[in-house]
C-alpha cells in the first residue's frame, strides 16, 4: 500500500530508470493507446522482485533485463516492463530489480510462466546471477487504465503481511483504505489491490501498485508526512510486516519500436 512502511523515513532519490533494447527476433510492440478490451475484461497484475548476486558482472544483469523484456512480445502479455528498483521502503528485503506484467487472466498468467521462452530466460539468465526471488499475483480491483504504463512512470508497488487471526473485517478495512489513497494524494494516476495467489510470495497476502507520472509526483506525495502517517496509523494494528519498493518504468529504445 502506498506509505505504509512499517517505519516512515526520507529516502534519498535516486533515479535508476535503464534503457533496454530486447531481442530484435521479438517483433511485437506495445502499444499505448487504451482499448475497448481492456475495459472489458479483468486485469492480473504480477511483480517479481529479484536480488542480484552482489558480485555479479555487470553485462549479465543487463543480459537478463533485456531477456525478461524481451518477453512482452508474447501473445497473453498485455504489459510487461523489467528495470532496476529505485529504492527499497522497508527493511524487511533488498531488491536490486522488479518486474511488473499484466494479463487478462489467471490462465493467460499461467500460459505466460509455462511458455518456453519465459522458462529459458529464467533458467539461463535469471537463476545463476540471484540470490532472493518474490512473486506476487493478484486480479486488480478495478481496470487500470491505461493497460500499458508509458516509459518514464514511477511504480510503487507494496505487500502487506498480516497477523495471524487477523479477520475479514479487517481486511475488508485495509482494502478500504487503499481505495481511498488515489482521492488522498496528488499525482496517483492510477492504483489497484487485490489478495495474492501467488505461492511465492513469502507470505504476504495483500498487495497493490500505485502509478505515477514521474518520479517527481511520488515525490510529493511523499512529502506529506502528515497524511501519509495517518493513512499508516489506519492499518499498522493489523500488520505484521510490508515490503515497499519503487520502480521507474524503463523507456524502450528506438531499435526496439
Amino acid at each position: 500500500m502506498f506509505g505504509l512502511a512499517l517505519k516512515s523515513r526520507p529516502l534519498f532519490f535516486s533515479p535508476l530508470c535503464q534503457t533496454f533494447s530486447p531481442p530484435k527476433r521479438l517483433k511485437k510492440p506495445q502499444s499505448f493507446r487504451f482499448s475497448v478490451e481492456a475495459n472489458m475484461s479483468k486485469t492480473i497484475e504480477h511483480v517479481v522482485l529479484f536480488k542480484v548476486k552482489s558480485e555479479t558482472d555487470p553485462s549479465k544483469v543487463d543480459t537478463m533485463i533485456n531477456n525478461l523484456n524481451g518477453l512482452v512480445t508474447l501473445d497473453p502479455v498485455r504489459h510487461l516492463a523489467c528495470g532496476p528498483v529505485l529504492r527499497n521502503g522497508s527493511s524487511l528485503f533488498t531488491f536490486t530489480h522488479m518486474l511488473h506484467s499484466r494479463y487478462s487472466s489467471k490462465e493467460d498468467l499461467d500460459t505466460y510462466s509455462q511458455h518456453p521462452d519465459h522458462m529459458g530466460a529464467v533458467k539461463e539468465s535469471v537463476l545463476p546471477i540471484c540470490e532472493d526471488i518474490m512473486a506476487v499475483d493478484w486480479e486488480a480491483d478495478q481496470t487500470p487504465d491505461p493497460i500499458v504504463l508509458p516509459p518514464g512512470s514511477a511504480v510503487r508497488v507494496s505487500f502487506l503481511k498480516l497477523k495471524e487471526g487477523v479477520g475479514e473485517d479487517a481486511k475488508n478495512e485495509i482494502y478500504g483504505v487503499i481505495k481511498g489513497i488515489k482521492e488522498s494524494f496528488g499525482g496517483i494516476q492510477q492504483i489497484t489491490s487485490g489478495g495474492n495467489f501467488s505461492a511465492r510470495a513469502k507470505g504476504f497476502s495483500i498487495a497493490s501498485i500505485a502509478v505515477f507520472k514521474s518520479v517527481k509526483e511520488m515525490e510529493e506525495a511523499d512529502s506529506n508526512e502528515e497524511l501519509v502517517n495517518l493513512q499508516k496509523q489506519k492499518v499498522k494494528d493489523y500488520l505484521d510486516g510490508v515490503v515497499v519498493v519503487d520502480y521507474v518504468v524503463p523507456s524502450l529504445s528506438s531499435s526496439s519500436l
